[in-house]
């Protein structure tokens, strides 16, 4: 039986903004764009949720539901270093740590000489706030969905466990919100169905669920269920980096887009560090928000920002950029070849805010 324990730090953008700045603790702090720019929340406090405030939600939106929020921008180089403190020490208690973003994680204990997993998730936790004075949720489970589950039901500053005997008496009852992946688009798909928590669930087959939700319903069916064999893997490859910009209105321009092409460049080749790939893909949202990309794969890696910066203007003039109004400009690297080293976790956000996409 497998010991797998999940750590999410809580609301840690915000959580740090507030760390830093002790005159905004206690307040609703928005990380992430300003209102009436077209931007989207990163992470909200939870002084902040309490108003309804979500990651992802629109700033005007954020405002309207709390004009006293404070809305500040993202400090990514602040977190990344806050990240690689917890990083560290999950590694001094495993090898086996598969990162998520830069606030979550997987452990996998089962080898370690502590028998107790509770005690290791307790010890973590202590470690992060004596560390970084941030607190930290966690869930301890035989496997990655349970942990997962787990460290969602106590949050903020909490530890669950799920052991194996405990499984029955916890899952059935959750609200179908509580399995990863399932939104308020699949949620309404669901109620349609009369499925409102893991119990209703369980009543479909997995050729009901499939014909239903394709591939992904024998995801949902073995969830139901509780099972997950996935390994927690160390290595975790990822499969592009990138960056993109949501304007604050509408480009026409096309010089002034390749401007906007070489700070997302700029951006892109810092996030790669020592990971170079050979595919280089240029993303554009129009102003009726019709999308296009264009890609272009070469013959070896790529060896330089200006080079990064030419490919993608290149591509870019093969999109209708220029005749049509633009809101949305992106760029992404991928194909790394195998053996190149691994990039490292990128921040969790939505795909509309303006730090990365494709990741």
């Amino acid at each position: 039986m497998r010991k797998i324990i999940h750590i999410d730090m809580d609301a840690f953008y915000a959580s740090v903004e507030q760390r830093d700045d002790p005159t905004l603790r206690g307040k609703p702090v928005v990380v992430g764009g300003k209102p009436n720019t077209r931007s989207v929340v990163a992470a909200a406090s939870y002084e902040a949720r309490k108003f309804g405030i979500r990651s992802a939600m629109p700033s005007d939106l954020a405002k309207k539901l709390c004009p006293h929020a404070i809305f500040l921008p993202p400090r990514f180089e602040a977190y990344r270093a806050v990240s690689d403190q917890i990083m560290e020490i999950f590694r001094q208690h495993t090898e086996l740590v598969e990162p998520l973003s830069l606030d979550e994680a997987y452990l996998d204990v089962t080898g370690n000489e502590n028998p107790s997993a509770t005690r290791i998730a307790e010890r973590i936790r202590a470690q992060i706030f004596e560390h970084t004075l941030l607190t930290a949720s966690a869930g301890v489970a035989p496997n990655k969905f349970l942990a997962k589950i787990a460290s969602d039901l106590n949050k903020p500053n909490g530890l669950t466990v799920i052991p194996p005997d405990r499984i029955e008496a916890i899952l059935p009852g959750l609200s179908i919100r509580a399995i990863p992946g399932v939104g308020r688009v699949t949620e309404e798909r669901m109620k349609v169905l009369g499925v409102n928590t893991i119990s209703d669930l369980r009543r479909f087959s997995l050729e009901a669920l499939t014909a239903e939700f394709g591939k992904i319903g024998g995801y949902f069916f073995r969830a139901a269920l509780g099972e997950d064999d996935r390994p927690v893997r160390p290595r975790r490859e990822r499969k592009s980096i990138g960056a993109e910009d949501t304007f604050s209105g509408d480009i026409t321009n096309l010089e002034q887009l390749f401007d906007e092409l070489e700070k997302l460049a700029r951006k892109v080749w810092t996030r790669l560090r020592t990971v170079r790939g050979r595919t280089v893909t240029v993303k554009v949202t129009y102003a009726g928000f019709s999308r296009c990309t264009r890609s272009r794969t070469l013959t070896k890696k790529l060896q330089s920002e200006t080079e990064l910066l030419k490919h993608a203007c290149d591509l870019l003039q093969l999109t209708e950029a220029g005749t049509k109004a633009v809101r949305l400009l992106g760029i992404a690297v991928s194909h790394f070849d195998e053996g190149d080293p691994v990039a490292p976790p990128t921040e969790r956000e939505s795909p509309q805010l303006k730090f990365a996409f494709m990741g």
